[in-house]
């Protein structure tokens, strides 16, 4: 009865979108296609493999809810219950940290791709992708500052380990015959006023000009800029304007992430413009709440723009759509639930949008309409599409997802 009802449903909503001018199996199938990078991060607050101590280098998780994943076995049974409650195919995210090194201490300047082989090999098994990121966090060399340190030995160490991850990433790459999409983010900066501006800006130019001078055929370089680090707050080196500056003239693909700008800017208004200028663009979509919070991305404002500007400006084939979120307050299963399946939510909404109609009336002056039909594309039945959707990839629907993270908390998660 219930998948009768969701049938039916979709055929009057198919008709709504028709009387307007959009095939909804069109969209459906575009939806299809587009992979989301989960992040693994959120599966244990950001912990990682290399050894037990806290988050430190301008950045931290919140919460302590019951059944974190403890070792890759765990977040790998985690991740692999997560995606099967998403529709789609999807990549999965992994940061430097979270490598397999035998109960040895690796430290960053000497990890390779060997430590990774055993993601790879799960990863190919499971039809995944794998996209990648450096680690400049939480390290006795961390500090302040990393690629724009001015002590030579440091900022060695922090280069060979970033060149080391693009090797990495070039290898999940090549196994996968897929680009890699490798994102560097360090949190370097100064928790109250510096007089030496553009020297640390001159430091993390050099130390980025030397790490991506080998090309790669098999990944793809983003860089991800921060308004600022928690302890770092009066000053971040890799501010939003030195990146965007650095990847138009290295044609390198920067990454926006959505808590990583002041709270009255829209992210999505900077989509059209980097696109002029730089090949490609990566996006880290979370919920700031007061800036970066980190909190689990929902269906909102901010995240339904974002995705409609990649639509309105035809760019879903030059983006890359990646969630970074670490919420250690709730179940973090359902997290990847909530987040993963949100964004796809909005990416559904985007691909509804009669935007042929809206650009018409825009052309000709009808402002009134153009206002007006956006406020009913807000009420249109694209719930109905989204549940269809589901039904057709054989993920649950509506309530019956949660019910399967309860379970599994209930039976996995629970006892550990």
């Amino acid at each position: 009865m219930k998948e009768q009802l969701i049938l039916q449903a979709y055929e009057i909503a198919k008709e709504r979108y028709a009387a307007l001018g959009i095939d909804t199996d069109a969209a459906l199938k575009k939806l299809q296609d587009i992979q989301i990078s989960l992040h693994c991060w959120q599966a244990d607050d950001v912990t990682g493999f290399e050894n037990a101590g806290s988050l430190s280098g301008g950045i931290q998780s919140t919460g302590n809810y019951p059944g974190k994943a403890r070792n890759v076995e765990e977040l790998r049974a985690d991740i692999e219950m997560a995606t099967s409650l998403i529709p789609g195919t999807h990549r999965l995210n992994l940061h430097e940290i979270y490598g397999e090194f035998g109960g040895k201490f690796v430290d960053r300047d000497e990890v390779g791709p060997e430590h990774f082989e055993g993601w790879m090999q799960w990863a190919a098994e499971k039809g995944m992708k794998l996209d990648f990121n450096s680690t400049s966090f939480s390290h006795p060399k961390s500090g302040d500052l990393s690629l724009a340190n001015p002590d030579p030995e440091i900022r060695a160490f922090w280069i060979e380990h970033t060149k080391r991850c693009r090797a990495i990433a070039d290898e999940m790459g090549r196994r996968q015959g897929d680009p890699c999409i490798l994102n560097i983010w360090v949190h370097d900066g100064c928790k109250d006023f510096t007089v030496n501006r553009m020297k640390y800006r001159e430091l993390l130019k050099e130390s980025l000009d030397e790490i991506l001078a080998k090309p790669y055929a098999h990944m793809k370089d983003c860089l991800e800029a921060k308004l600022f680090g928690i302890g770092l707050e009066s000053y971040t080196v890799g501010s939003s304007d030195f990146y965007f500056a650095y990847c138009a003239k290295n044609n390198v693909i920067p990454t926006l992430d959505t808590g990583h700008y002041h709270p009255t800017e829209n992210v999505y208004d900077k989509i059209s413009s980097l696109l002029l200028f730089c090949p490609e663009v990566m996006l880290h979509v979370s919920r700031p709440v007061r800036w970066d919070s980190d909190h689990v991305t929902l269906v909102d404002d901010a995240t339904t723009e974002l995705m409609k500007e990649l639509v309105r400006c035809d760019a879903l084939g030059r983006a890359h759509i990646g969630l970074d979120y670490f919420d250690g307050s709730i179940n973090r299963i359902g997290a990847y639930l909530i987040g993963t399946r949100a964004a796809q939510k909005s990416l559904l909404m985007a691909l509804l949008e009669p935007l042929g109609t809206l650009r018409a009336y825009e052309a000709e002056g009808k402002n009134f309409q153009r206002l007006g039909l956006l406020e009913l594309d807000k009420v249109l039945p694209w719930n109905a599409v989204w549940d269809y959707f589901c039904l057709k990839n054989g993920v649950p629907v509506g309530m019956e997802a949660i019910e399967a993270v309860e379970k599994y908390e209930k039976e996995v998660t629970s006892k550990r």
